[in-house]
This record gives structure tokens, sequence and C-alpha cells, in this order.
């Protein structure tokens, strides 16, 4: 079960190649940027309602913990480089500095993609009950990283920025796990189906 879902679907004789992994991971980073754009922005939070964690997600489970977390990577070095890759297209190094409110969340998704790929590379991914337990610590991985960097950039206590930076994103986030925890078995089903 040492496999990704990407490579088990990609052609025998490009699963090895460089140009094809960082192509993946590429992909990977776009995919992220496309559900980015897809931003609620909240009254009460600095912190808007985006499809980019059901991107992470999705990312780690298909790619694995190395090509996850080199996607995600590529994914803050093209918004720091300014392409609009972020939350309603914003981009700039600024987005991801210590007075970002959102770039904490932004450098957990390296780390979240990390872990979900691994979990998966091991067969979390194989079933939606596994894959939501990976899905679900992918998500934890990404707010013990975002919450405390929201409690810098903002300067407030533990509780506030959970208020802000946690609360409002539980329902979307357990819509996107399961959504996320859904496709992926479902996508083992169809590569073994060729």
């Amino acid at each position: 079960m040492s496999s990704t879902l990407a490579l088990a679907v990609s052609p025998s004789a490009v699963r090895q190649a460089t140009w094809y992994r960082v192509l993946l991971a590429l992909a990977g980073s776009w995919l992220v940027a496309g559900l980015a754009q897809i931003s609620i922005p909240l009254p009460f939070t600095p912190v808007p309602i985006t499809g980019q964690t059901l991107g992470v997600l999705l990312v780690g489970a298909s790619l694995g913990p190395g090509l996850g977390a080199l996607s995600m990577g590529l994914y803050l070095v093209q918004g720091a480089l300014g392409l609009p890759m972020f939350a309603g297209g914003s981009a700039g190094v600024s987005v991801l500095g210590l007075a970002s409110a959102t770039g904490g969340y932004l450098w957990g998704f390296v780390a979240a993609s990390a872990v979900v790929g691994y979990l998966s590379r091991h067969g979390w991914d194989r079933s939606i009950r596994s894959a939501i337990g990976a899905m679900f610590l992918g998500e934890v991985v990404l707010y013990a990283v975002g919450i405390p960097w929201l409690m810098q950039a903002i300067d407030v206590p533990l509780g506030k920025a959970l208020e802000l930076g946690l609360a409002p994103f539980v329902i979307g986030d357990t819509i996107k796990v399961l959504l996320a925890a859904g496709l992926l078995p479902a996508g083992w089903r169809l590569a073994r189906a060729r």
C-alpha cells in the first residue's frame, strides 16, 4: 500500500520521471489556487471561508507526503512571487508574513498536506472511515499552525483566536473532510477498475 492515487492512475512510463512529479506538484498547487477563489469574507473575523482546505486535503492524499508538501510549497512560492494564488486573488509576501492573520493557515498547508499524504500512502484513503480520520488529522495540523499565528498577528488570547479562527469554520471544514473522504476511496475504486 505504498502508492498514492495520482501515481496509481499515472502512465507507468512516466511515474518516476522528475518532470512528471513536478508537473503533478504544480497541478496540485493550481487546484488549491482555484479553490482559493471560492472565498467568503466574514465580517467578524479576518479569516475568510475558502475552498483551499479541500484542495490541501485532496492534494496531500493524492500525491503523498513529499509531493503534497512540495505542491503546497510551490503554492506559497507562486503566491509570494505575485501570482493570484491566495483567497480572493491575493498575492505577495505580505500575505505570508507574521503580521498576516491568514499566514499561519497558509504555512500550515505544507504540514497538513504532508500528514494527509503520509496517512494516505499507508492506506488511510482507501475507505471512507479511515479517510475521514486522515482528513480530520490534516485539519488539526492546519489549525495547530494557523491558530497560534493568528494569536500573534492580531494580538488576542487563545480563546479569542479559537472564536475567530476555528469556530466559524467547523461546519464548513466538516463538509470538506467528508467530501474529500468520499472522493478518495471512489478514486481508488476507479483506479482498480481500469
